[in-house]
């Protein structure tokens, strides 16, 4: 990379990052989705092979997240287990783990609990053996990646 376009980028950054943030964050669900789009964007201004004959570098940014954006909203979104709950009769609201882990009141929770686990270790029997072990240290033994890489001596 030319000391030119390093030069241009970290201008465009300094120019146009927090009002480029603001943009984004106002046509998105978390702070974490518009530091990802932001993320994508510098990451295209950065690959553009000359970013000093675009014109309205502004303009570009801002047409560059706007796509980002709507790209987003078109892909299916990953549903999280975390994001189903039941209330209960008391009014109480319980997640799937609470429900999935609790003791069996009924025969249709009892069903419902032998479904999930029998399409659970269904799908972990699919995995490599390495990314199955981790699966089970994080999610159901509530392991953190950080303990399991040590053990492991790999990465996070």
């Amino acid at each position: 990379m030319s000391l030119q376009k390093q030069q241009n980028i970290i201008t465009a950054v300094k120019e146009y990052g927090k009002r480029l943030f603001g943009f984004i964050r106002g046509r998105v669900r978390t702070d974490e989705d518009a530091e990802d789009i932001l993320q994508e964007v510098w990451y295209q201004f950065s690959n553009q092979p000359e970013t000093e004959a675009i014109d309205q570098v502004s303009g570009w940014l801002h047409r560059v997240a706007r796509n980002k954006i709507i790209d987003k909203y078109r892909k299916k979104q990953d549903e999280l287990i975390e994001d189903y709950s039941y209330e209960d009769d008391e009014g109480e609201e319980l997640g799937f783990k609470d429900i999935l882990l609790a003791e069996t009141t009924s025969p249709e929770m009892e069903n419902l609990k032998e479904l999930f686990w029998q399409h659970l270790f269904d799908a972990l029997e699919e995995l490599p053996e390495e990314q199955r072990y981790v699966f089970v240290q994080h999610e159901l033994e509530e392991r953190s990646f950080r303990e399991i890489a040590e053990e492991t001596g790999e990465n996070i």
